[in-house]
């Protein structure tokens, strides 16, 4: 029988949670470091790349133990680091994220930059903790310096700031896309591949699905931060157009985006089906009900 979302996260995401929080409360032993980096971890979201991490671990079919937790938490962290740094005012210079005032606005710019820093790096710390077997542990930590790094989500903002002011193609903004917004989904859904030890062609079909939802999920942000309603989404709207970004919505207007944006969920959602022909007893369930939420 096929899963429901919201039960399966009730039921892992707790455990996520307290992984991190507990990491945090053990290793950051100066008080207002550790509270500043708790105060953005507890903001909350959707934990979206948690959920890809253990929806597809789900699919996989493999038992999901605290050192899955724990990866899917590490990968929590550094996506929280890079929020309150997007955040400072030398970045997107905002003073609202999901809901609550930015790091920098309650406890500083200097103890936002060094709540960020300690994010990223007991996040490695929490990964290199993990019961897994070391050959894997190592593919884990490669993985998610790379996906995090220069090559993946801050090679990605870099691109974006460079691209500020400036009319870009459809194809470059793709490029910053892939990288800012992609890697960590990427590595999400990769890495639990990788703890399964999925055959070749079934992580290659799961890898699309990752670069798919990771476009479809910039475009929806996009989307949103045109039309979305700010007590929902728990940010300022008309971020982008303030900073003269280029986005989808720049590009191609709200609704060919929208359009884009259902091109890129399908293909996700194909190649989910090319999974069950590979792996009938699959439930792929929870991977299309989180795509499908980007609708």
């Amino acid at each position: 029988m096929s899963k429901t979302l919201a039960l399966f996260s009730a039921q892992h995401l707790p455990q996520v949670e307290e992984h991190m929080f507990s990491f945090v409360k053990h290793y950051a032993d100066e008080a207002t470091l550790q509270t500043a980096m708790s105060y953005s971890l507890e903001a909350g979201g959707k934990r979206i790349r948690p959920l890809l991490v253990l929806a597809t671990l789900d699919l996989l079919q493999v038992p999901i133990t605290a050192a899955h937790y724990q990866v899917a938490g590490a990968l929590e962290m550094i996506h929280t680091y890079s929020l309150i740094h997007d955040d400072l005012p030398a970045m997107d210079n905002d003073d609202l994220r999901r809901g609550k005032p930015t790091n920098h606005k309650v406890f500083g710019e200097g103890m936002a930059i060094l709540a960020g820093d300690a994010l990223l790096t007991e996040s490695f710390h929490m990964v290199a903790q993990v019961a897994l077997p070391a050959e894997v542990k190592v593919v884990i930590l490669e993985q998610l310096a790379l996906q995090s790094g220069s090559a993946g989500m801050i090679g990605g903002q870099v691109g974006d700031i460079e691209a500020e002011n400036q009319q870009i193609n459809l194809e470059h903004l793709a490029s910053i896309h892939r990288r800012k917004t992609g890697a960590l989904i990427k590595f999400a859904i990769d890495s639990a591949a990788i703890m399964a030890q999925a055959n070749q062609a079934v992580s290659q079909h799961l890898h699309h699905y990752a670069e798919q939802f990771g476009i479809a999920f910039q475009i929806k942000d996009d989307i949103l931060d045109v039309i979305g309603d700010e007590a929902v989404i728990g940010k300022k709207v008309g971020s982008d157009e303030t900073l003269n970004k280029s986005t989808y919505t720049s590009l191609l207007g709200l609704d060919d985006a929208a359009k884009k944006l259902s091109e890129h969920i399908e293909s996700g959602l194909a190649s989910l089906e090319a999974i069950t022909v590979l792996m009938p007893a699959a439930d792929t369930s929870l991977l299309v009900e989180l795509i499908n939420k980007l609708r």
